[in-house]
């Protein structure tokens, strides 16, 4: 099971971050991953994580400004999200595959998805 959180309306160049908390699975046998959904559009990986060996993945649009990480503690994956433009808005989603020994790849088929969080960003 996958539970976002942390989404809301943030201004041009503010920040925040999204929580994905996860349980049922071991994840360091799994990727797990953020994509988001504009209206409208399509469907983006922005980035993913690897159970594995912890590497990441971004989208060049997000690049230098998300910072995806897991906190074994707390079974959660973090999304932080800086100097966020209006671009960003989208409803948010956290995704996991079973794929042990995998590095991180935005390319990846994902089958277990969470609900979704709204990231709003005012220009």
């Amino acid at each position: 099971q996958l539970v976002e959180s942390g989404g809301g309306l943030v201004q041009a160049g503010g920040s925040l971050r999204l929580s994905c908390t996860y349980s049922g699975f071991d994840a360091d046998d799994y990727l797990i991953a953020w994509f988001r959904q504009a209206p409208g559009k399509e469907r983006e990986a922005v980035a993913c994580l690897s159970g594995t060996d912890y590497s990441t993945r971004y989208a060049d649009s997000v690049e230098g400004r998300f910072t995806i990480s897991r906190d074994n503690r707390r079974n959660t994956v973090y999304l932080q999200m800086r100097s966020l433009i209006p671009e960003d808005t989208a409803v948010y989603y956290c995704a996991a595959e079973f794929a042990p020994g995998i590095r991180a790849s935005l390319i990846r088929e994902f089958d277990h998805w969470g609900q979704g969080t709204q990231v709003t960003v005012s220009s």
